[in-house]
């Protein structure tokens, strides 16, 4: 529904930089935003242009709440804002007034959920005209679920704990191209060498930190697109769930790549349903939640695909777009990625005393990666 009031100040807003306006000052202004609770009285999205950075340049900060958009949806609405051309020329604002909100009775929303429901059933029961098809489509959604809820303890460390209010954040920049490079001499995806590099991260911090990693596999979180509409129409939350193990204890980046791709080309044959669609109340959603709340993953990634060429706001061109994901329950590590205009740009995100050394992870990551293109014999790692 429409909000009943708009103001664009309750939604946009310029914090200046203290000098020297680097790195390292961005990301703590983006820290302090980002812990500001969004105001449930409003429409949840805020923009924040952020000035003072060096050579002239600008950051903006988008902030949206999940339950508005997931990550591909998020993209495609923040980039309503942006043009394929510096040519830009100021548009007069159109008259706008608010619909009237509707007002639902409780035996209206009772009717509307039945409806849904109805309708649902209406389309399992269209499925015989195609049985082994539907059949296959069950089977595999059911034996994802059951991947995720038999998975093994995790190995005792020290990464997960209960997440605090504070983040520390690091930034890692790369070429699309030599990801591509990589993926295709180890017979990967784009997405493999992500886990990958993480994974590489994951085993520099705990040698350092003098915990083993001989043996361990840990497992890191991968959601998984289910948006059906063309990638700039994406609206709304459809995301399903992959868990990927990543044998950390294995020494040779190539090695791990491949063991890596060979598991999650295996587990992408199976269909991921919703999360969103996944019982949540009455009995069997309480004990799905209990299930699944024991089953816990090292880290949370996601690897999203941005638009290809550059793009512009208001005239200036967009340089460098990062992904910022959130911590939940104790993942206290989260590596968000996200291709533009032929670079891979990285975002890390962790407990800020869960992980004071991040930055042996974000150095660790970008080392994973070279090691991976010196073994490929690629040249030139430079972004």
């Amino acid at each position: 529904m429409d909000a009943p009031a708009f103001d664009v100040a309750d939604h946009v807003s310029v914090l200046a930089l203290a000098p020297p306006g680097d790195d390292a000052r961005l990301l703590d202004a983006v820290e302090r935003l980002r812990r500001r609770r969004l105001d449930r009285s409003r429409p949840l999205w805020e923009m924040w242009f952020l000035t003072g950075l060096r050579d002239g340049h600008v950051g903006l900060f988008v902030r949206m709440h999940h339950a508005m958009a997931d990550g591909m949806a998020a993209v495609a609405t923040a980039s309503a804002f942006l043009d394929p051309t510096p040519d830009y020329a100021p548009v007069p604002p159109r008259p706008w007034s608010p619909a009237p909100a509707p007002t639902p009775t409780p035996d209206e929303l009772r009717a509307d959920k039945w409806r849904r429901q109805l309708r649902q059933v209406r389309q399992a029961l269209a499925s015989p005209a195609h049985p082994v098809r539907a059949v296959r489509r069950v089977w595999s959604a059911g034996s994802s679920m059951w991947e995720l809820l038999a998975a093994r303890p995790l190995p005792t460390t020290n990464l997960n704990r209960v997440v605090g209010p504070g983040r520390s954040l690091a930034l890692v920049r790369s070429r699309l191209d030599l990801v591509k490079k990589v993926a295709h001499a180890h017979d990967a995806t784009v997405n493999d060498v992500l886990v990958a590099m993480i994974g590489g991260g994951l085993r520099a911090l705990l040698t350092t930190r003098g915990e083993p990693v001989d043996g361990v596999v840990l497992r890191i979180y991968v959601p998984v697109s289910l948006h059906r509409e063309p990638r700039t129409q994406a609206r709304g939350n459809s995301i399903g769930q992959l868990v990927v193990p990543v044998p950390v204890g294995v020494a040779d980046p190539g090695a791990r790549l491949r063991l890596i791709a060979q598991d999650t080309a295996r587990r992408k044959k199976r269909s991921r349903p919703s999360l969103g669609k996944l019982p949540r109340r009455g009995i069997a959603g309480r004990a799905f939640l209990t299930l699944l709340a024991r089953q816990h993953v090292n880290v949370t990634s996601a690897d999203i695909p941005g638009p290809e060429v550059p793009l512009h706001f208001a005239g200036a061109r967009l340089l460098e777009v990062f992904p910022l994901v959130p911590l939940i329950a104790t993942v206290s590590l989260a590596v968000g990625a996200m291709s533009y205009a032929g670079q891979l740009e990285i975002m890390v995100v962790a407990d800020r005393d869960a992980h004071p050394d991040l930055d042996v992870f974000a150095e660790s990551v970008q080392d994973e990666l070279r090691d991976l293109a010196v073994a490929a014999g690629i040249p030139s790692l430079s972004p």
